[in-house]
Parts: structure tokens; C-alpha cells; sequence
């Protein structure tokens, strides 16, 4: 079994792998007081089957955060868990100027994408921030896109206007709102599906290959039915790619 790791800036997600097959995630907010520990006993809890003898590995974009998780993950697993980076051999012609400066979850979500959908491909992450990244022949990864997330936008658009509230975040029934929280809703989450479109058609445009992506993080179910470019969700995607990267760097190959 291997437990696969993803920390992000809002939350981490945890899932368990038998072989290829996830068997449970768990979700784990980032609060600086959690101390290894804690996260420790959150990963046992959620994963009793995990234990001595199997494999971790952990993808991080808080580096503050990386050794509680890892720490957690080897007290749990009994060995040090494999971190994502650049440097690992992906499969895949890495194009970034600096490949260090590569955040571990879009090389996997990469990775993922590329071998269980086929390249050419280009992947949405709509999380903390929406990030895009683009595969195309060849197994060349170019490189992406960073822009702001839903969430965060519409947190500093709040806090920066004062007559503006906190709004629930789900689809308006029509573009031109009605009331202010509508307004809100066509503008943050209509927006986000305009801003998906435009970039996946010029990425497309660009690089000679179809205007289409696939979405992965938590709030690709919000957008995705309000774009026309994304064609699936896959929310499993950057816990796959961290699947696939331990079972190309810390197993054995012929």
C-alpha cells in the first residue's frame, strides 16, 4: 500500500493506494498549531490498514508545513516518504526554465494527466489558485499558467470593498444578478469559467493542440459544468500523479 500526501496552501488531502486503486481520502486543514503528531493520529484514524512496511510519499507547496507531514507519514509508515520534486525522473521532458522552482502538485498532475488521459492534454487546478499546465507530444511538459483561485479572489475582493459581504459561492441563474450576493456569484464564478475558456483556447491556439482540459481540485465541480472547455473532472488527479511518481522512483523497473 502506499499513502500519497498532497500539501497545499488551504488544506492537504491524504489518500491510501492499493496498487493503482484509491481507497479513501481524508482532508486535512492547514492550521499552523497542527503538529506532527496530531496529523499523525488524523492519518491513522483515517487509514487503519496503513502501517510499518508500506510506502509514503508527499508532495508539498508549504515548505513550513513539509516536515510535520513527512514526519507524520514516517512515524505512521516507518519509513521516509518520497518527496515529489523536479528532480525525479517523471517520464516526462521537463521545459520549465527552472525546473526547481516547480510546484510538486502541477508536476504531478502532469504526470497524471499525461498517462492516464494521453498528450497532448492540458490540466485545470481550480484550488487556492487556478493553475494550468500544458503536456503536449512527445511527453514534453511546457509549462502552465498561474492566476488566482476562485476563493482567494473573492476573499480580497471582500476585504478590500466595504460594502461588500461574504456571498455563498454557487451558480447564479443568470449572468446579470439581481441583488449584490448575485452579482458577486456571476462575477467570481462566471468569471472563473470565462478566464478558463480564454486561457484554454489560447493555450491551444498557441501549441497547435484541441481546446480542451481536464479539472481537478476542489472547486472544479462549481466551474466546470459554466465552462465549454473543460470535458472532465478528475479529483483524484494530483494524488495520482503522486502515485505514479513513487512507483517510478522508489520501486524497482525492468
Amino acid at each position: 500500500m502506499l499513502l500519497a500526501v498532497d500539501v497545499g496552501n488551504s488544506e492537504a488531502t491524504a489518500g491510501l493506494f492499493d496498487g493503482s486503486r484509491l481507497l479513501r481520502t481524508v482532508r486535512i486543514p492547514m492550521e499552523p498549531a497542527r503538529g506532527e503528531e496530531e496529523i499523525e493520529q488524523g492519518l491513522r484514524q483515517a487509514f487503519p490498514e496503513a502501517g510499518p512496511g508500506h510506502g509514503a510519499a508527499i508532495a508539498s507547496v508549504v515548505p513550513a508545513a513539509t516536515h510535520r507531514f513527512a514526519g507524520a507519514a514516517r512515524r505512521l509508515t516507518g519509513t521516509a516518504p518520497l518527496e515529489i520534486t523536479a528532480a525525479l525522473d517523471s517520464g516526462l521532458a521537463v521545459e520549465y526554465r527552472d525546473p526547481a522552482t516547480l510546484g510538486a502538485d502541477r508536476l504531478a498532475n502532469a504526470v497524471a494527466a499525461a498517462q492516464i488521459y494521453g498528450e497532448p492534454v492540458i490540466v485545470v487546478d481550480l484550488g487556492t489558485a487556478t493553475k494550468f499546465e500544458v503536456v503536449v507530444p512527445e511527453g514534453r511538459y511546457r509549462g502552465g499558467i498561474i492566476a488566482p483561485g476562485i476563493r482567494t479572489a473573492a476573499d480580497e475582493l471582500i476585504r478590500r470593498a466595504a460594502r461588500l459581504g461574504v456571498f455563498e459561492l454557487r451558480a447564479p441563474e443568470r449572468v446579470v444578478g439581481r441583488s449584490t450576493e448575485e452579482c458577486l456569484q456571476s462575477g467570481v464564478l462566471l468569471g472563473a469559467a470565462g478566464l478558463v475558456d480564454a486561457l484554454v483556447r489560447r493555450i491551444a491556439a498557441e501549441e497547435r493542440i484541441p481546446a480542451a482540459a481536464v479539472a481537478t481540485g476542489g472547486l472544479a465541480p462549481l466551474v466546470a459544468p459554466l465552462a465549454e472547455t473543460i470535458e472532465r473532472i478528475d479529483p483524484e488527479l494530483t494524488l495520482q500523479g503522486i502515485r505514479l511518481l513513487y512507483e517510478r522512483n522508489a520501486r524497482p523497473r525492468p
